[in-house]
């Protein structure tokens, strides 16, 4: 195995969590790259709208006092640019900053592309929720990046035809399972909602509130369980529905899915906070005629979710001024200015909590009108994220989760066996890289 692999994710930058102490990081703020001396100049390489307008709030004022200029370099996003970041890293040209979506860290620590920040934005960690925060800690005393956005995990519905219906909104998955065969019986012609087969992140989101541990670490070797109890409960309660018809087995975001959302012929969503946006695309003639509320709870009583999407502001090892550039991640993700601006430019709900009812977010969004408390109910949700535990190789699960309940979905057929063969390719690819794994 290569050592940096073991050294980076195992021995670093899980060792906290197992007990033990961790070990130095590679590449961390105070080392040689820490020091500043003079004008800096650092590179940010990011996909969200409007990110130079943000920057140039920096640049002509914290920035200008530090004298520390920030250039903005648009990027694609998801596994695109976590490969164009590690090309670079190898030829020891990486940028300063990078953003990255909270389940590629672990491939970029292991490849020791990102630098430990910990001794210039450790006390940013007050600002955020401790679920949210520690996915940029991966469980350790090491931070390797400052959460930006989040996507707290909420139930969307038809407020008016919930109460067409005679429909409660489900507080248990339970409730919720019961719920969509009532609607069946009532309304033969419409669907509570789909099982969507290719949103990988999705299904991540909901075995995550159900305490699900993908991604562990035994020893100085791997633990894949994504097939463990909670993600087999998941599976089964979904592959369950979708045997018997209770819900839909069609993907989202096609024109079918949109005409369904638009028409009424689907009357409710799991989604995340994000949804507002794409329900205004989507279903244009429903605006004002939906609610959000909490997910279903697994047990009645709890209060948990999980997160679908979300990213952060990470330094890279090859970054000459590492001090710099968490200076400025710590900025754009804590200032209430910054985080004001990247909602209005961008469309980010911070994963800081202080803005999540400031700015942008004191009023419900304008789809939502009709729940003048939608960001406060929001920032509640967001709270109680679950904590999530990704590894150094979420894309091939998530490739494989898209074939094979795509499958499962389409045929009705076993969604557990789907989770197995996920499992199976999951451990396959880590042994194939070189990661030592635990059986």
């Amino acid at each position: 195995m290569p050592y940096t692999k073991r050294r980076r994710l195992v021995s670093s930058a899980v060792a906290v969590a197992l007990g033990a102490t961790a070990l130095a990081a590679c590449g961390s703020s105070s080392d040689d790259g820490g020091a500043q001396s003079g004008p800096v100049s650092l590179t940010y390489w990011t996909w969200t709208p409007g990110m130079d307008k943000v920057v140039d709030l920096w640049n002509k004022g914290p920035g200008k006092k530090e004298q520390i200029t920030v250039t903005v370099k648009k990027q694609a996003s998801g596994d695109t640019l976590v490969t164009k970041i590690l090309t670079a890293h190898k030829a020891g040209k990486a940028p300063d900053l990078v953003q990255a979506e909270y389940q590629a860290l672990p491939t970029l620590v292991s490849n020791d592309a990102l630098a430990d920040i910990a001794d210039t934005v450790g006390d940013a960690k007050s600002k955020f929720a401790e679920g949210v925060w520690q996915q940029t800690t991966l469980g350790t005393d090491a931070v390797y990046a400052v959460p930006q956005d989040i996507g707290p995990m909420m139930f969307y519905y038809r407020e008016d035809l919930f109460k067409e219906y005679g429909l409660s909104v489900p507080a248990t998955w339970e409730e919720f399972a019961e719920t969509a065969r009532e609607l069946r019986k009532k309304a033969p012609d419409k669907d509570l909602t789909t099982f969507s087969a290719n949103d990988s992140g999705l299904f991540a989101g909901l075995a995550q509130q159900a305490g699900a541990r993908w991604w562990t670490t035994s020893g100085d070797k791997w633990k894949v369980g994504i097939n463990d109890a909670a993600t087999k409960k998941v599976a089964e309660f979904w592959g369950g529905l979708v045997k018997e018809g209770a819900v839909d087995n069609q993907p989202m975001y096609t024109p079918a899915w949109n005409k369904a959302l638009n028409t009424g012929k689907q009357i409710a969503w799991v989604s995340a906070v994000w949804a507002p946006g794409t329900l205004t695309t989507a279903a244009p003639d429903t605006e004002g005629k939906w609610a959000m509320a909490p997910l279903p709870q697994w047990n009645e009583g709890e209060s948990s979710t999980g997160s679908w999407g979300g990213s952060s502001t990470g330094v890279t090892t090859d970054s000459k001024n590492k001090e710099a550039a968490a200076k400025f991640a710590t900025w754009l993700n804590t200032d209430g200015d910054a985080l004001n601006a990247l909602a209005k430019e961008g469309g980010i709900y911070p994963a800081s909590t202080s803005a999540q009812l400031s700015g942008a977010f004191a009023g419900p969004p304008e789809y939502f009108a009709n729940q003048p408390d939608f960001y406060e109910k929001a920032a509640a949700i967001a709270k109680t994220t679950a904590p999530s535990a990704w590894g150094p190789n979420v894309n091939v699960a998530y490739t494989t989760f898209k074939d094979a309940f795509g499958a499962a979905a389409k045929d009705k057929s076993d969604f557990a066996a789907a989770l197995d063969t996920m499992q199976q390719d999951t451990v396959a690819d880590l042994k194939k890289q070189g990661f030592g794994v635990a059986e």
